[in-house]
């Protein structure tokens, strides 16, 4: 697999806040299933769902997830290479495994990686350009919540509506998915979020440890 993203890619990248609002699991299953409806477009269908499940495996920013070349993936060992220039404040490039913490990318990535509309060098094109932008891709969530009917968790207490739905949401889904499912760790959420330290995981997400 080739280590070298040759995409000029530099968009927007969100900065980590206190985690207001998140999924839970069924509620991400519901923004999968509505991915293959006449909601979706039939050729678009596959990529919508792969790249809610992507988001929800490993918990990629916005902008990491539209930067992804396909020569990134390696499906077969299960992982993804994340070069440094598309992590936010981390020198360091990185490998990231597949499934790891109960939800698994591969399979949806497969069936869309297998049938694509279209053949370009970035993961994700749009209908109108070779690579999704982080705007276009925040839309899409948005509209998928709407679709589902989706009502986000809030931190506040009780529920939000689907405009509350990012691509960040389904990043801090995946700490309360680990936290709360798996019963993992802070320190589990740091390494599958890819915090530089500790502080930043407690401010944002100590809240979501049981009580």
């Amino acid at each position: 697999m080739n280590r070298r993203s040759s995409s000029p890619y530099s968009g927007p990248r969100k900065t980590d806040t206190h985690a207001t609002a998140w999924l839970k699991p069924q509620q991400v299953e519901q923004l999968r299933d509505v991915c293959v409806t006449d909601a979706v477009p039939p050729y678009l269908q596959d990529r919508d769902e792969a790249i809610v499940a992507l988001l929800y495996d490993l918990g990629l920013r916005a902008s990491e997830l539209c930067g992804l070349d396909v020569d990134h993936l390696d499906l077969d060992a299960g992982t993804v290479y994340l070069p440094s220039e598309l992590q936010k404040g981390d020198p360091m490039p990185a490998t990231l495994e597949l499934g790891k913490w109960g939800a698994d990318a591969t399979r949806p990535l497969r069936r869309y990686l297998h049938s694509r509309w279209k053949d370009t060098e970035a993961v994700f094109p749009s209908r109108s350009s070779d690579r999704l932008t982080t705007r276009s891709l925040e839309r899409r969530i948005k509209k998928l919540a709407h679709e589902a009917d989706v009502e986000p968790q809030l931190a506040s207490g009780g529920t939000g509506d689907p405009d509350d739905v990012t691509p960040h949401t389904l990043r801090h889904s995946v700490a309360y998915r680990i936290i709360q499912i798996e019963s993992g760790r802070l320190e589990d959420v740091q390494l599958r979020l890819r915090h530089a330290n500790r502080h930043t995981t407690d401010e944002i997400y100590s809240h979501l440890i049981p009580r």
